[in-house]
């Protein structure tokens, strides 16, 4: 199908992209890569009057670390997450599971910011964020403001992020050489995950098990307590509310939230 028709703008700074996000408010939505977008605007269960490029603002792109963590701009390419040298020696966990994502095509367009922002609860990025405990950076004319990943998400597609808000900088800890571990099940290569887990250092982040990317609370409150691997990945479903559909009935994914999570937190612990 074929997009409605749309006004475009192309800032050349942050102050630009964010003065015209305060001006047209909801009427407006964010290009960076334009995978997430796009096809929703071509299925027409999106029609902004105004698209906002923001793919081009050196501004938000950036790697580097600060203090005890790692800075990602939001405009930051997954190829340059998967390949950073930065992010394979501080949060190893962040390129593999940026390396999952699609294929190389996509992984050299997509942002780590707008796979963020789209909020789609089988999205791989966000599960590794949340296993890593990070925080996004939201700006407007308004000011700045960080919001940890945890309370980031309120549903499908929804985010506490305002419509003159923007996604500006993704910070996570410095993991460094602490064990981790990404498993995702799929269909076929490349697909979305019917479900995967991301663990590190005691935290487990799930995918596609409910209308938010999760944290599996239960299993993590467990390993605090002594609990065996085993023992901890039995309660990873609990507190989720994963759907059925054409790929996985809802037991069949939560059987699989237990079994993913007892092979990442094996393969976190022997790394």
């Amino acid at each position: 199908m074929i997009p409605v028709g749309f006004d475009y703008a192309r800032p050349d700074t942050l102050e630009e992209a964010l003065a015209l996000l305060a001006e047209h408010g909801e009427d407006a939505t964010v290009l960076a890569g334009g995978h997430s977008i796009l096809p929703v605007m071509k299925l027409r269960l999106a029609a902004p009057e105004l698209v906002i490029d923001i793919g081009r603002l050196a501004e938000l792109n950036h790697v580097r670390v600060e203090g005890e963590e790692v800075a990602i701009g939001a405009g930051t390419r997954h190829r340059t997450v998967e390949s950073s040298d930065v992010v394979a020696a501080e949060v190893p966990l962040l390129a593999a599971v940026a390396r999952t994502v699609g294929d190389p095509q996509i992984r050299h367009r997509g942002t780590l910011g707008g796979s963020l922002a789209h909020a789609d609860p089988a999205s791989d990025l966000p599960a590794a964020v949340l296993a890593l405990g990070g925080t996004i950076v939201l700006r407007s004319p308004r000011g700045e403001r960080s919001v940890p990943i945890t309370g980031f998400y309120t549903g499908v597609f929804s985010s506490v992020k305002e419509p003159d808000e923007l996604i500006t900088e993704i910070r996570v800890p410095r993991t460094g050489t602490a064990g981790w571990a990404y498993e995702k099940f799929t269909r076929r290569a490349n697909d979305w995950a019917i479900v995967a887990v991301a663990a590190v250092d005691g935290r487990v982040g799930l995918v596609n098990m409910g209308p938010t990317p999760l944290r599996a609370s239960a299993t993590e409150a467990a390993l605090a307590e002594g609990a065996s691997i085993a023992d901890a990945a039995a309660l990873a479903d609990q507190g989720t509310d994963p759907t059925a559909d054409l790929t996985a009935t809802t037991e069949y994914r939560r059987h699989l939230a237990r079994v993913l999570t007892k092979r990442a937190l094996t393969t976190a612990a022997g790394s």
